[in-house]
C-alpha cells in the first residue's frame, strides 16, 4: 500500500460552477496518521471530506486515496476502503433494526455470513448498542442514532475512517467511548480523520490539527501550535482552550508561566514552578 492514505494537490470544487468552495487545497496525511479537521460553519471542511471517498470530484487539481485517482475510480470501490460517518446520522440510516443496519455493508461488501454475524456484534458490543439490535434506528435519540451510524462503518473494518462531529449530542461517558475507539483504531494502525467543533476534544485525543477557513488550509501543526496561534484562531473563529486562556490569564501574576499549554497536567507543571 502507498505511505500516503489521502493526497490532494491544488484541489478547487464548486457546486455552481461560479462560487469556490475549495481553494487551492495541499494536503498529505499519511497511513496511520489521526488527524482533527476544525473551522467555523461553512469554512468547506464536510465538502473536503467527501473528496475524499469520491462522492465529489474536484473540478481542478488532483486527488489520490491510498493511491486511488477518485476521478478514475468507483464509488464503490473507494467505499471498501473509505468509511464515512456524517454529522447527520439521518443520512445514512435506513434498516428497520440496528442489527440490520449494522449488517448491511458487510453483506453488501460480500462478507461471509459468519463474518457478517461476529463483526455486526462486535460493534453492537463497542458502540454500546446491544440492548437496541432489534430496534428502528429512527426511534433512538440522536446521539444514540449517530453510534448506529459509527458502528455501521467500524463493522466492515476500512482503512480510512472519517468522523464528522461525532461527539455532538454525545454526553460525557460517550465522549469518553469514543475517544477510546479513536485510540484503538490508532493502534490498528487507522487512518482517522476527524472534523470537529470541539475544542478541548481535538487537544486531548489529537496530535496534528488542520486548520480551515472560507475554503482554504490556512494552518496546520500541534494543538500546541494551532491553539497559541492567535491570527489563526481569529481566522477560523476558533476559540482556544480553557486551559490555554487560563495560561494567558495567569501570565498576569506568574510572569514566567509559559502559555503554550493545552493540556491541565502541563498547565500544573507550570503552576508548582512557582511553589
Amino acid at each position: 500500500m502507498p505511505e500516503n492514505a489521502v493526497y490532494l494537490k491544488e484541489v478547487y470544487f464548486t457546486y455552481d460552477g461560479i462560487n469556490m468552495v475549495l481553494s487551492n487545497i495541499n494536503l498529505t496525511i499519511k497511513k496511520g496518521e489521526k488527524v482533527a479537521i476544525m473551522g467555523e460553519n461553512g469554512a468547506g471542511k464536510t465538502t473536503l471530506i467527501k473528496h475524499f471517498n469520491g462522492l465529489l470530484k474536484p473540478v481542478k487539481g488532483e486527488v489520490r486515496i491510498l493511491g486511488y485517482d477518485t476521478r478514475r475510480t468507483p464509488v464503490s470501490t473507494l467505499a471498501r476502503h473509505v468509511g464515512i460517518v456524517f454529522q447527520n446520522p439521518d443520512h445514512q440510516l435506513f434498516a428497520e433494526s440496528v442489527e440490520d443496519e449494522i449488517a448491511f455493508a458487510l453483506r453488501n461488501f460480500g462478507f461471509p455470513e459468519e463474518v457478517v454475524r461476529k463483526r455486526t456484534e462486535w460493534a453492537l458490543n463497542v458502540m454500546d448498542l446491544t440492548r437496541y439490535r432489534k430496534t428502528s434506528p429512527f426511534l433512538l435519540s440522536g446521539g444514540e442514532r449517530k453510534r448506529v451510524a459509527i458502528a455501521s462503518v467500524l463493522s466492515y473494518n476500512p482503512e480510512i475512517i472519517i468522523f464528522d462531529e461525532p461527539t455532538t449530542g454525545q454526553d460525557y461517558f460517550q465522549k469518553q467511548k469514543i475517544a477510546q475507539l479513536l485510540k484503538l483504531l490508532s493502534l490498528q494502525n487507522k487512518t482517522v480523520i476527524v472534523v470537529t467543533h470541539d475544542v478541548e476534544f481535538a487537544v486531548e485525543n489529537f496530535e496534528k490539527i488542520i486548520v480551515m477557513a472560507r475554503g482554504r488550509i490556512i494552518a496546520e501543526g500541534t494543538p500546541e501550535d494551532i491553539f497559541n496561534d492567535m491570527k489563526v484562531l481569529k481566522t477560523a473563529r476558533l476559540l482556544p482552550p480553557q486551559v490555554t486562556e487560563c495560561a494567558i490569564k495567569l501570565k498576569r501574576y506568574l510572569p514566567r508561566i509559559r502559555t503554550q499549554v493545552t493540556k491541565v497536567e502541563d498547565l500544573f507543571s507550570e503552576i508548582i514552578k512557582y511553589c
